[in-house]
């Protein structure tokens, strides 16, 4: 199958002299015979041409043009003249908003009236504390400050608070004693009103 071995190989004596591996080139004539026409595009119309006339056709435009009228649908009468000003809702509030302003204002009335509920029933939990309770309470305070100060006299005749002990037993009575002159302070206002839902039920 194919050439004998060997006679593939390349001549040395043989090869290819300059000049004469030149490629032979085809006329412009010649490639224009051998493009298909198909391939043409049409070509675009010279100022000059002139159109096709006399043209002919078979559609009845009349008929064509009263059957589209009848099956379209009817159009919408033309607002270009109408005088808005002459309407007989011009100027008034329209329906909806009226119901609108209704129903908000219902809303405002019901929380106001549950806001007066709430205060009334607050104002109901608070009372005006009695002249004789106001009167009873001082007098405890001050009883038990005269107790206090008399501790805390004991502690003071030590010369030197060496222990801890002295020393914190000497603040707290300080303190608890500032605490019932701050209270009784605040019992001889005018006004002590009492709320029995709250933590602290005095209120000054």
């Amino acid at each position: 199958m194919g050439v004998p071995k060997g006679s593939l190989k390349p001549q040395t004596t043989n090869f290819r002299a300059k000049g004469t591996g030149n490629p032979v080139l085809v006329s412009k004539s010649e490639v224009n015979k051998m493009t298909r026409a198909g391939d043409k595009k049409i070509a675009v119309p010279k100022m000059g041409d002139k159109p096709i006339l006399g043209l002919v056709s078979d559609k009845n435009f009349i008929v064509a043009n009263a059957v589209e009228n009848i099956l379209a649908a009817p159009k919408l009468p033309g607002n270009k003249d109408k005088d808005f000003l002459k309407k007989k809702t011009y100027g008034k509030t329209p329906k909806y908003l009226t119901n609108i302003k209704n129903e908000i204002e219902d809303e405002y009335n019901l929380v106001r009236e549950m806001q007066v509920e709430e205060q009334a029933e607050e104002d109901r939990r608070k009372y005006l504390m009695p002249e004789d309770e106001r009167g009873e309470l001082i007098a405890a305070l001050k009883k038990k400050w005269e107790v206090l100060h008399i501790e805390y006299q004991k502690e003071a005749h030590y010369p030197k608070l060496d222990t801890l002990g002295k020393k914190s037993r000497k603040i707290n009575l300080e303190k608890e004693m500032e605490q019932i002159e701050q209270d009784i302070r605040k019992l001889t206002k005018n006004y002590i009103f009492i709320d029995t839902t709250a933590p602290s039920s005095v209120y000054w």
